[in-house]
């Protein structure tokens, strides 16, 4: 049986709500698709990629680990996807694969639409710096941010996210260790991946101010953690990365089928735990 169209490729794939979100996109929409999950463990991304588009598969969204994997593979990239050198969404397009990123379209949305979240002149700090880092950091700096921070355990991968961004008077790197030293932020995302063990995070609570806004690109069990963390530390403006999530899929899909789906039902839906219709 040849693969769906379209799928969401990454490891671990399981959890994924992409499946649920596009095919009540789809419904709403009146289009004819199926989209399914599709885990690149076993045999690495380019060669699923491969298997996929031979089966006939002509559109994916790329989740963790596999974004910036997915950048390398495409052999034409969109100016923010190339910004990034990280891919979530690919198109098969004049028998190759074009790639784009969503993810930061998709956060300031729902940042600005959804949490009433100002962005203008504010400190934000990313915390990793890995492919959910790159993938959002460029929109973040194009939303007239004040300053981006970017934490991570290894000094190089941080400096490298802010080369990548070009952006060397706003954007800058440092390790955790320094993190006690840079003061409070206006909004704090957390872009790593939880520990298998569920484990709290130890971040000093000093990176938390009165009216900062702390969110976790993970999304549902996965985001527990920071949230947590951030709760135990007088943080009240939380959010997993839910949001987030059904807002890039409706660009993907828009890129996909030239039409933008409505999305608030489908959050709803989603936060409360509810089937969705279809």
């Amino acid at each position: 049986m040849a693969l769906p169209h379209y799928a969401v490729l990454g490891a671990p794939v399981a959890h994924s709500l992409s499946p649920r979100i596009h095919a009540e996109f789809a419904r709403q929409c009146g289009i004819d698709m199926l989209y399914v999950a599709i885990d690149t463990a076993a045999d690495g991304f380019d060669a699923t990629l491969e298997r996929f588009q031979r089966a006939g598969g002509i559109g994916a969204n790329v989740t963790a680990p596999d974004k910036i994997a997915a950048a390398a593979a495409a052999q034409s990239l969109s100016p923010r996807a190339r910004r990034a050198g990280a891919v979530n969404t690919l198109a098969w397009r004049e028998s190759h694969w074009h790639g784009d990123i969503t993810d930061g379209s998709g956060l300031i949305r729902d940042l600005r639409e959804r949490r009433d979240v100002d962005l203008f002149h504010k400190r934000v700090l990313m915390l990793g710096a890995g492919g959910a880092a790159r993938a959002v950091a460029p929109a973040l700096l194009d939303a007239d941010i004040a300053q981006l921070v970017v934490a991570n355990r290894t000094r190089a991968n941080a400096w490298d996210l802010v080369d990548q961004v070009h952006d060397g008077e706003r954007a800058i790197a440092c390790t955790l260790d320094e993190l006690p030293g840079m003061g409070g932020f206006d909004l704090v995302l957390n872009a790593v991946p939880p520990d298998e063990d569920g484990a709290t995070p130890d971040y000093p609570p000093s990176i938390l101010g009165e009216e900062t806004t702390a969110i976790d690109l993970n999304y549902g069990a996965r985001a527990l953690p920071f949230l947590a963390w951030a709760r135990n530390h007088g943080c009240t403006r939380t959010s997993d990365g839910l949001g987030m999530l059904v807002e890039q899929a409706a660009d993907s899909f828009e890129l996909w089928h030239g039409v933008r789906p409505q999305t608030e039902a489908v959050y709803t839906q989603l936060r409360m735990g509810g089937s969705l219709a279809g």
